[in-house]
């Protein structure tokens, strides 16, 4: 019989939230919730201070980490900075700079290569990370783009930590299990950020068979997800909980952009994309200006990751910054990962309130569907 979360990793209510922020991550545990902190933009450095932070503003609570050791990214074999960005084309390069400058945003070629993104997505400065989290009271750890490593799968064993990994696919949580893992994440298609192809409603009861037969471990729910009444559903599927993102984004303590924030509260559910226009695989992002140049006919083909991160993040920071000063060809253009479940966001709350309104929102699904089991 598979271990509970609360056993796994002291979740009391299985509401997990994925945040890039310290101060989401810190309020989640704190409401209840189990926060966990993305490490993609981090140094090693930097990740040792934001767990340290959060360790001294969780009250004690049990909060997790996300780190991204790739599976399988043949560009990074070359291994330095210089020889990744010396494997940008030109031809990209050019586009992105023209296509700023159709919106009156100007980029210089010393500002088209963002540097300081290639190595966090190196699988050596994955395992730095990694190792720099297990310094900390951690209690659950997460890998992103593939199988979770071996080295995760010990270090979690010699520490207690239970490590979980997401997947997109029925046959990608089987070899997850076999693999070691704890806590499989089936994250559909309504997802921001990586995800494959499968909605949320079809992957999960597949994963949840398939991980049955392969040796039972517990699902979290992902993609869409932005309520106590969707939360209620993924379980009544055989979900053990929930791995929520998009919902934190608009919340005082994210951090994002107020313009993004303020796009995110105007979009609706068909207003993302999943396109490999931003980091070189297939990602869900608010659909702007940006998707469309790549979309449309003579563009030149999307790079590989970490190449096209490389260049998409660069871009992005100008377009941001741009936007945030009132520029209306900036705004246009600006982006961020988010999923479908966008459309369910009306206005900013805190991440407390949210918290609270998906425990309440629970609750009310499930007493609601007493009547109809008894009969009434």
């Amino acid at each position: 019989m598979a271990k509970s979360l609360r056993e796994l990793c002291g979740a009391d209510f299985p509401l997990f939230a994925f945040s890039h922020c310290r101060d989401v991550v810190a309020a989640v545990s704190r409401a209840g919730g189990f926060g966990v902190l993305g490490c993609s933009t981090f140094t090693p450095e930097q990740l040792d201070e934001e767990l340290k932070w959060i360790g001294e503003h969780v009250d004690g609570k049990p909060f997790g980490v996300d780190i991204i050791i790739p599976e399988n990214i043949p560009a990074a074999s070359r291994r330095t900075i210089d020889d990744l960005a010396a494997a940008i084309p030109p031809e990209q390069l050019g586009f992105v700079r023209e296509l700023l400058a159709r919106h009156d945003v100007t980029l210089t070629a010393e500002e088209a290569i963002d540097r300081s993104l290639a190595p966090l997505i190196l699988p050596d400065i994955g395992q730095e990370l990694l190792e720099v989290a297990f310094r900390h009271p951690i209690r659950f750890v997460a890998n992103a783009l593939g199988l979770a490593p071996p080295r995760m799968i010990e270090l979690g064993r010699r520490h207690g930590v239970a490590v979980g990994a997401l997947c997109g696919a029925a046959d990608h949580a089987v070899r997850q299990v076999e693999a070691g893992v704890d806590i499989v994440i089936a994250q559909g298609s309504e997802a921001g950020g990586h995800t494959g192809e499968v909605s949320t409603l079809v992957l999960v009861p597949e994963v949840v068979r398939a991980v049955d037969k392969a040796g039972s471990v517990p699902i979290l729910a992902a993609g869409g997800i932005m309520n106590g009444r969707q939360m209620a559903g993924c379980m009544a599927m055989g979900a053990a909980g929930v791995w929520t993102g998009s919902v934190w984004l608009a919340t005082p303590e994210s951090g994002l952009s107020p313009v993004l924030q303020q796009k995110i509260v105007e979009a609706g559910s068909r207003d993302t994309v999943r396109s490999k226009a931003r980091t070189g695989k297939y990602s869900r992002q608010l659909r702007s200006d940006w998707h469309r140049a790549w979309d449309a006919p003579g563009a030149p083909g999307t790079l590989p990751m970490p190449l096209m991160g490389m260049v998409a993040e660069a871009a992005f920071g100008r377009i941001t910054r741009e936007a945030e000063r009132g520029h209306a060809g900036a705004r246009a253009l600006a982006s961020y990962f988010m999923g479908q479940g966008i459309g369910l966001v009306d206005q900013i709350a805190s991440a407390t309130s949210i918290v609270q309104q998906f425990k309440e929102d629970f609750a009310d699904a499930v007493g609601s569907l007493l009547p109809h089991l008894a009969g009434e």
